[in-house]
């Protein structure tokens, strides 16, 4: 019974890993339609804001189905806390910017065993995932305060960067909590990605060694071998000599 009821599980999250794939693509595409237009009407601001719910209300359906499936739901409770973190914060309206950790989320399970295998290429597309995902946020959070220093895209994507890569400059920086909450949650994802872009590159480096490593042993082993052969190539010719001199003497 229990196999069968996980099994329904599973067959839950196999069935909605696409469409809630496609939901967080119109998620990030729609946010950031309402973050940077900022001609846009009324109308289709609340468009926008009514659609950004609705997605987030699928997220908190699909937890709710899942909870539900679960059969060990104190287990299901403690390794899926982030979920339902994820799914209640953004309820609170300072938290909204929250919503888009759902989103990476969702992206991050869907896209990971696929490109898990090249690292390289998926450290790459998470960094510029969150990169995009935070500019959006920090610039949602502080282009309205009156002693912001982050107002436009682009002061947001330089912030972004300098705070990725931990070097800070300093030159923009959020002074609403909300941006700051951004930020910090920027600087640990920043510091973990470097620790995969930095352990990519170390075990590049090592498996190019070993590969140079194991060239240089198959050199040593084929030099080795010949040195035997014309060893005995020698020895064959100085029993031939001696044989000569032998048969000449005699």
């Amino acid at each position: 019974m229990f196999e069968t009821d996980e099994r329904r599980l599973a067959q839950w999250e196999r069935r909605a890993e696409w469409p809630l794939t496609g939901l967080a693509t119109l998620f990030v595409v729609a946010y950031a339609w309402q973050v940077l237009d900022n001609r846009s009407t009324a109308g289709l601001h609340t468009v926008l804001e009514v659609v950004l719910w609705l997605v987030w209300l699928v997220f908190a359906l699909d937890y709710a189905a899942r909870f539900k499936l679960a059969v060990d739901k104190r287990k299901f409770f403690v390794n899926h806390l982030f979920d339902l973190l994820a799914v209640l914060l953004p309820m609170v309206r300072q938290l909204r910017v929250l919503r888009l950790i759902t989103v990476l989320k969702v992206l991050n399970k869907r896209f990971a065993g696929k490109f898990r295998q090249k690292v390289g290429v998926y450290a790459a597309g998470v960094t510029v995932l969150v990169s995009l995902c935070a500019s959006l946020a920090v610039l949602d959070a502080e282009r309205h305060h009156p002693d912001a220093s982050i107002t436009t895209f682009g002061d947001a994507a330089w912030w972004t960067l300098t705070t990725i890569s931990t070097v800070g400059y300093g030159d923009r920086y959020p002074v609403t909590w909300e941006g700051r909450l951004v930020a910090a949650l920027l600087m640990i994802g920043g510091i973990a990605l470097l620790g995969v872009i930095t352990g990519t590159i170390a075990s590049w480096l090592v498996q190019r060694l070993s590969g140079v490593e194991d060239s240089v042993a198959e050199a040593e082993q084929a030099t080795a071998a010949e040195l035997r052969l014309v060893r005995a190539e020698l020895a064959e010719l100085r029993a031939e000599l001696r044989a000569a001199r032998a048969d000449t003497g005699g």
